[in-house]
């Protein structure tokens, strides 16, 4: 048996912006299985009104002159474009006394509010396994609520989260985040079922098709630019594949799109859409980071004009999101 050594992880305080990722190149397994998710994906996204938002703006003005110093940030601030697997966006911790408890609570209804109730359920466990809960984390507020321009964004090791009432326009989620998990054993790591759901797709492949899907050496984790049309894009086209293909790579996008609320759903497939649909999409899978040498590719990258997900296994999850249409 071939013993491969595991992916350093130097990047775990690798940043890189929004700006760079714009330049360059110009539980939630239980959801239901159905056909058909395009013909029902209408545009919708969170708006100022949607339960995160007006939890944040309640947040927002519940601060004090001094917590606005810390934490309230003009809308353009660089700190809203920095992406990273591990920082914290300002000073306090969502722990310190530099909250009220009512704040928390706020906090915590955000963070419900940007999930699934299976999201919230996965997310607060990863917090907690990875930093010893939510209160390790950090937040801050850019922009004023009901301006058009506002956004709450709350960071920590291996997650990044944001509620922005549609402020960005054309971007999923506000902008890119990120999610992970430091448990180094595949089958205790809390999103390992996201990539047995992808090595469902890699299994139904015949020879030639794996052959195109599976490369040598991945990407660094937080090369996910948003390409547009004229993009290259690693592996196999979704759209050779056949129809039983096409339906597993959807159930890979539903998994995968699961621990998050609905609204924020609908806008990443509209905007999956908009960049020609699952057809456009590429997949795949990288022999580096094979954890237990049991070709179960621990690292994949589901990529298309507007859609960038790629997920890293190894030596533990880091997976970086980015969703929007070309700037």
């Amino acid at each position: 048996m071939q013993n491969r050594t595991p992916r350093p992880c130097p990047d775990c305080d690798a940043s890189l912006t929004r700006r760079d990722f714009v330049r360059t190149l110009g539980g939630a397994a239980a959801v239901a299985m159905t056909p058909g998710l395009f013909p029902h994906v209408a545009w919708s996204a969170p708006k100022s009104t949607s339960a995160a938002e007006t939890a944040a703006g309640r947040l927002f003005e519940s601060l004090s002159e001094s917590q606005r110093k810390e934490i309230a940030f003009p809308f353009e601030h660089q700190l809203r474009h920095k992406i990273s697997a591990n920082w914290h966006v300002t000073k306090p911790r969502i722990k310190d006394d530099f909250y009220s408890n009512e704040q928390r609570k706020l906090i915590d209804e955000i963070v419900r509010g940007v999930s699934s109730e299976e999201g919230y359920d996965l997310l607060t466990r990863q917090m907690q396994a990875d930093s010893g809960g939510i209160g390790q984390y950090s937040i801050a507020v850019f922009g004023e609520p009901g301006s058009g321009q506002f956004e709450w964004l709350l960071t920590g090791r291996h997650l990044t989260l944001r509620a922005d009432g549609d402020s960005v326009a054309n971007t999923a989620f506000g902008g890119p985040i990120i999610y992970g998990h430091g448990e180094s054993n595949p089958e205790k790591n809390l999103f390992h079922y996201q990539t047995k759901k992808a090595n469902e797709v890699f299994a139904a492949l015949d020879p030639k098709q794996r052959e195109r899907a599976l490369l040598d050496i991945a990407p660094q984790e937080n090369e996910v630019p948003l390409q547009g049309d004229g993009g290259e894009f690693p592996g196999i086209a979704v759209g050779e594949l056949s129809s039983d293909q096409k339906d597993l790579v959807e159930q890979v996008v539903k998994v995968i799109l699961a621990p998050y609320r609905t609204e924020d759903v609908e806008e990443a497939l509209a905007l999956l859409k908009a960049g020609g649909g699952f057809e456009k999409l590429h997949l795949s899978f990288y022999k580096e980071g094979d954890l237990k040498d049991d070709q179960v590719w621990d690292i994949w990258r589901v990529e298309g004009p507007t859609f960038v997900w790629h997920f890293r296994g190894a030596p533990h999850v880091h997976t970086y999101v980015n969703i929007g249409r070309k700037a």
